[in-house]
């Protein structure tokens, strides 16, 4: 069953955002998906034809990841934002694990706005780890390498130049601010494992 590309055109109008960066970023998210098709096709094609021990399928194998995380991240990214953002005291549970993990509300959001500002391309990633039950900043070089093994996304970021640069040039900062001022909290807090929060 093919992936399909999600509409977040709900999205256009919002402060801090031109319409014309927003509708490039959808353009490239919907590449994400349809590469993410194209290659899951090949692959079974090349399981069926009985070419799974080639290198053309270990590469093809390994682009997978590359497309499926760029699909996946960028519908974490914009399903974390709506216009006009929330308030924080929209995700009492969630403010609250955040202040446990990082010591305080301020510290974590110092700590997030530094791993977005981190020179480089990539994404700036709230992880929750059911498993040590805490939060944590991480910073995800590409879309397939920085993952932490069992951790759940809970607050995304992208740290691309194409998610800032056409409104923002180099002033990331001011992209970064931008970005907190559209946060869903309440959606961020639903990413968390409620029996964890």
């Amino acid at each position: 069953m093919a992936y399909e590309t999600k509409n977040f055109e709900g999205l256009l109008g919002m402060e801090g955002f031109s319409d014309t960066l927003l509708k490039n970023h959808f353009t490239l998210y919907s590449g994400y998906v349809a590469n993410t098709n194209k290659v899951a096709d090949a692959l079974a094609a090349m399981i069926k034809d009985g070419r799974g021990g080639t290198p053309e399928y270990a590469e093809l194998k390994r682009r997978f990841g590359w497309e499926f995380n760029g699909m996946r991240l960028h519908e974490l990214y914009f399903g974390n934002m709506f216009k006009g953002g929330s308030k924080s005291e929209s995700a009492p549970k969630l403010m609250k694990r955040l202040a446990d993990s990082f010591g305080s509300l301020e510290a974590w959001e110092k700590d997030f706005r530094a791993t977005g500002a981190m020179r480089g391309i990539g994404w700036a990633v709230l992880y929750h780890d059911s498993a040590g039950k805490r939060l944590f900043n991480c910073w995800v070089n590409e879309h397939d390498v920085g993952h932490p093994s069992g951790c759940a996304p809970v607050l995304v970021m992208d740290v691309f130049e194409h998610a800032f640069m056409p409104d923002y040039g180099l002033k990331r900062a001011d992209y970064l601010n931008a970005f907190f001022k559209a946060i869903d909290w309440a959606e961020a807090e639903r990413r968390v494992s409620p029996a964890s929060v």
